[in-house]
């Protein structure tokens, strides 16, 4: 019987097979489009990338690649250039700050339309910015910090003297961190909503019947378990604030005043495009790649010590 039983699971065994390779094969029939375009635009261009980084090439005709060693990294990690100071620490703290202002700005904003009414005209409200062009949220915030405009006006108003918001090296950096921050905080809020709306309300029931007030409420039950989405929102931020510059170029044209607000995305973007110099914005890229790699696993590594997970 036992015999009998294991030849009938056998041969059904080997008839599946068959089907199970054709499932495989559509499978991969599907996925073959995606797989396609992952391979041509990110795989592909990254190899590219690390081929240039260790070569000088001046752009157009492949032919001209020279391989130049670790020349490039030398030139880009010198402390006597421009890249490790001041380009590669205004791109940590211009990451860095519009990350704590938009992840602050994000979780007072979503706790609060949490307990609103009309929750999904707030939260298209405060989505707006996201899906407008970065060439208008930086005009219109330019026309803003203008010597003439709306936010000095209102200084003047408090008796407070014009500051040269984009002008002067001082406010420079930390204006546009704002403006990027203050873009970066509706597409936080939905997923900070969303992580809200996923706590039980049960525990805030209990911690009322216990005597708890909001306050308590807040720290003790909404960040706790609000934790694995601000793990999330901290990730993508920080990368998204890392690779930043378009609005860099809106606001102030050449990164300045003084390479006050020159980040490293673009000063990579005009080695390549204005200078011809192929190989040092690969080599540049790569160390921001390092950079970029580099926090996201001690951001990860800190959330795992704590019991964290995005999931």
């Amino acid at each position: 019987m036992t015999t009998a039983v294991q030849v009938r699971t056998a041969t059904v065994t080997v008839a599946k097979r068959p089907a199970l390779h054709r499932e495989g094969r559509a499978a991969y029939l599907f996925l073959a489009p995606s797989l396609l375009f992952f391979c041509v635009f990110l795989i592909l261009p990254f190899i590219f990338a690390v081929v240039l980084a260790f070569s000088d090439w001046g752009g157009f005709d492949l032919g001209t690649i020279k391989f130049a060693g670790i020349k490039n990294f030398s030139d880009v990690l010198s402390f006597d250039g421009t890249f490790v100071k001041p380009i590669l620490v205004n791109t940590l703290l211009f990451a860095f700050g519009s990350v704590v202002m938009a992840t602050v700005g994000s979780v007072l904003v979503a706790y609060c339309i949490d307990r609103l009414s009309f929750q999904g005209f707030w939260r298209v409200l405060y989505f707006l910015p996201v899906v407008a062009t970065v060439v208008a949220i930086g005009n219109v915030w330019k026309m803003m910090y203008q010597p003439a405009g709306l936010i000095n006006g209102i200084l003047n108003k408090l008796g407070v003297n014009s500051i040269g918001f984009l002008s002067d090296a001082s406010y420079a950096l930390p204006s546009v961190t704002v403006v990027h921050a203050w873009a970066s905080i509706g597409g936080a809020v939905l997923i900070l909503t969303a992580g809200l709306k996923a706590i039980p309300g049960m525990y805030y029931e209990a911690a009322e019947v216990d005597g708890a007030n909001s306050w308590h409420m807040f720290w003790q039950i909404t960040l706790p378990l609000l934790r694995p989405s601000l793990l999330f929102v901290l990730i993508t931020q920080f990368i998204a604030g890392l690779q930043s510059f378009a609005l860099i170029i809106v606001m102030t044209g050449d990164g300045g005043p003084v390479n006050a607000t020159n980040v490293a995305a673009f000063e990579m973007y005009q080695q390549a495009f204005k200078f011809g110099a192929w190989g040092t914005a690969s080599a540049m890229a790569m160390v921001l790649f390092v950079v970029i790699f580099v926090i996201t696993l001690v951001q990860l590594w800190i959330a795992r010590r704590r019991g964290e997970e995005t999931s």
